[in-house]
């Protein structure tokens, strides 16, 4: 989703304009960063904690020539889902777990099925290959 995405339906939820939208919703990230720059630490309850932590020097391998390089310490911005985010992908997750299984059920019992085609052409019943046609027209029959 990108930023004209999420104006877009919050002005549509709340009945305003989207330049309106698109000024509280840019006003709010510049409130972010700004924020995480002077104290570096930003809590959103039910939402996250965003944070600037330091991540130290190390040596990293580049991947072209198998050579050491050395990567200087740097500051990035990390960020923790509250409670509320971390349950709601967590259900997310357990849908997509249900929803898997059912699918590969499904497919389980397709394939069992008598006489039904697997993949490979076989009847999953008989062990029998199915015939097929030849592709092309159909034969004409030419009758009197």
């Amino acid at each position: 989703m990108t930023k004209k995405e999420i104006v877009k339906a919050i002005s549509e939820e709340l009945g305003l304009t989207q330049l309106k939208t698109k000024e509280i919703v840019q006003k709010t990230f510049d409130a972010i960063v700004e924020t995480l720059v002077t104290d570096r630490r930003i809590e959103l309850r039910n939402f996250g904690v965003f944070e600037v932590k330091q991540r130290a020097a190390r040596k990293a391998r580049n991947p072209r020539t198998g050579g050491q390089v050395e990567v200087p310490a740097k500051f990035v911005v990390t960020f923790k889902p509250g409670k509320e985010m971390e349950e709601r992908v967590l259900q997310l997750e357990e849908a997509e777990l249900v929803r898997a299984a059912a699918e590969a059920a499904a497919k389980a019992a397709r394939s069992a099925a008598p006489g039904f085609p697997n993949n490979n052409g076989s009847s999953a019943y008989s062990g029998e290959t199915i015939y097929r046609p030849p592709a092309g027209p159909a034969p004409h029959s030419h009758g009197g």
